[in-house]
């Protein structure tokens, strides 16, 4: 049957199992038998800071789930590390986590037959995976973010990840000293806790308070500190009474309810990444959701909140300030959101956040009133155009002047245009195109950053244009586009630009275009050949024939 139609009744399943004498090998009793079975999606691990304080959280998860009277059954899902991927060929492992992780959340899920799931992650693709596999599944479900990392300091300066990256750029033009490189490195990260802007993990995490599947405020509480633990076990009290009440996520996860998702992520100038995945959760739904409708909800949602990457302020400084439901607050009131939509408390959205105040304070100015609001409109344009005929995202804010027309400079490959960038062989008015590192070229989609980094690192984040059918990190700021689609390697228009082709870039006309011919364009298509695949076995290989295009999620399955 369809995951949708299976009864999940407490008293079902292991129950009547001839297999319940493996669980009494695991200190199981007979009365255990009436009691939900919950599982714990545990993304602890020291791969990275991100996911190093997942276990505190799983443990206390686990303690309240038992306490209120249901089984915790604890296992495991893997991670992989952007920030320490990032400009190698491991990133190319980053996006296809996204679908390994949902993988495993649906396989033991439904293999175990459990009758809920807690989701606990940190990194990057921790977040919508783990939303993957819940909707997949759809048992009743919450998701438990690890928290922020707080930010670190050097010489008076706050830093992320992102400092690091962009401190690369900086030292390699000679503009940084050997002394400031090196204290950047070493203090960008000081503590457990996911990239401390609202880059990726923080986007994805914020983004499901309004979803309705995680616990107001719980977003952008920092990894170390004690309200993190304390709000996992209210996590695990919640998801029993779920159960109890069979409320799943498909009944929480609907249009409207994403729609609330899109509009928060706008107006906290939320990561690029946030499109693909939403895309991909959408389907994982079976909810109507295009590139069209992130155009739509962009046009009527202003930023509100001054944050990193384009802005001043952390993720723990808007958690100080308010956090997400003073956003969504704002928001509600001024006809922006569905309060209407259930979440998993069972409580209505405008009823989670009937307490909260109307105004933020005005002692601070992390998150502006919408009267004040840092943009009229949102910060992720979907731009179309020859060189993106199925779409393309631009993240706009932070920009003098979001449109570009020049030459362009082309690429195969990351780690050429790296060394192009660092040899001063890109000047200002160049468009950079980096290409064949779509879901299907690269395979898998990698991110952007060290590229990126390296331009804004060396003053060239507003005069120089990047586009890519690859992604970009959260951490990006700049005259940037991404996803292009259809990518290079299925013969995309992208694939067909030539060195000193001129190419423009307008976010104000939404427009991607190659200024070239058709006539030229059709001569340089009958040239084109599809270049021989990167992997011919292994998850990598896996991932490139499976891969649904960017604009439809990048999903595989």
């Amino acid at each position: 049957m369809p995951f949708n139609e299976r009864s999940r009744h407490i008293t079902q399943g292991v129950a009547r199992s001839p297999n319940r004498a493996m669980y009494y090998a695991l200190g199981y009793e007979k009365s255990d038998f009436d009691k939900p079975m919950i599982g714990i999606a545990n993304g602890y691990s020291t791969i990275t800071p991100c996911n190093a304080g997942l276990q505190p959280l799983t443990d206390a998860a686990a303690a309240a789930i038992k306490a209120a009277g249901a089984n915790p059954q604890i296992f495991g899902a893997p991670t992989i590390s952007d920030g320490m991927s990032m400009g190698t060929e491991g990133m190319k492992y980053s996006l296809v986590s996204r679908e390994v992780i949902a993988d495993c959340i649906e396989t033991c899920v439904q293999g175990q037959w459990m009758d809920g799931v807690v989701a606990l992650g940190g990194c990057d693709k921790n977040m919508p995976g783990g939303m993957i596999g819940i909707l997949r599944a759809n048992a009743p479900a919450i998701y438990v973010y690890g928290g922020t990392i707080k930010p670190g300091h050097w010489k008076g300066q706050d830093l992320s990840i992102v400092s690091a990256f962009e401190a690369v750029g900086a030292f390699m033009a000679g503009a940084m000293s050997q002394d400031d490189f090196e204290g950047i490195e070493q203090n960008a990260c000081p503590c457990n806790g996911s990239c401390g802007g609202m880059y990726t993990a923080n986007t994805m995490s914020s983004s499901f308070e309004a979803l309705g599947m995680s616990l107001m405020f719980s977003s952008t509480m920092a990894s170390p500190d004690g309200e993190k633990i304390a709000s996992a076990a209210e996590s695990g009290r919640v998801l029993v009474e779920a159960v109890k009440k069979d409320l799943k996520p498909r009944d929480i996860v609907t249009r409207k309810s994403i729609e609330n998702a899109v509009a928060l992520i706008m107006a906290v100038g939320g990561s690029t990444n946030a499109v693909l995945h939403y895309l991909a959760i959408a389907h994982a739904a079976e909810v109507e959701w295009t590139l069209d409708d992130f155009e739509r909800v962009r046009r009527k949602v202003p930023v509100l909140c001054d944050l990193k990457p384009s802005g001043i302020y952390m993720a723990v400084d808007l958690h100080e300030a308010g956090g997400i439901p003073q956003v969504l607050k704002l928001l509600l009131n001024a006809g922006l959101l569905h309060g209407d939509c259930i979440t998993i408390t069972g409580r209505t959205l405008a009823e989670e956040l009937a307490d909260v105040p109307d105004e933020p304070r005005p002692d601070q100015d992390v998150i502006m009133p919408i009267s004040k609001a840092l943009y009229r409109e949102g910060h992720l344009a979907i731009l179309k155009g020859n060189l993106a005929e199925d779409g393309a995202v631009a993240k706009i804010t932070g920009l003098k002047s979001p449109a570009i027309t020049g030459p362009a400079r082309v690429f195969d490959d990351e780690q050429s245009a790296m060394e192009a960038i660092l040899a001063d062989r890109i000047n200002p008015g160049d468009v950079v195109v980096l290409r064949y590192l779509g879901p299907k070229g690269g395979p898998g989609m990698p991110e952007m950053l060290a590229p990126t980094s390296a331009l804004v690192g060396r003053g060239l984040g507003e005069s120089v244009g990047l586009i890519t059918d690859g992604r970009f990190s959260g951490g990006i700021w700049g005259m940037v586009v991404g996803h292009v689609a259809p990518e290079a390697y299925v013969g995309g228009n992208i694939a067909l630009a030539q060195e000193g082709d001129t190419i423009t870039i307008d976010a104000h006309r939404l427009l991607l275009q190659l200024e070239v011919d058709e006539a030229e364009l059709a001569r340089r298509r009958a040239a084109w050949k599809q270049p021989e695949p990167r992997y011919r076995r292994g998850v990598l290989a896996k991932f490139a024939a499976l891969a649904r295009p960017a604009n439809e999620g990048a999903v595989t399955g």
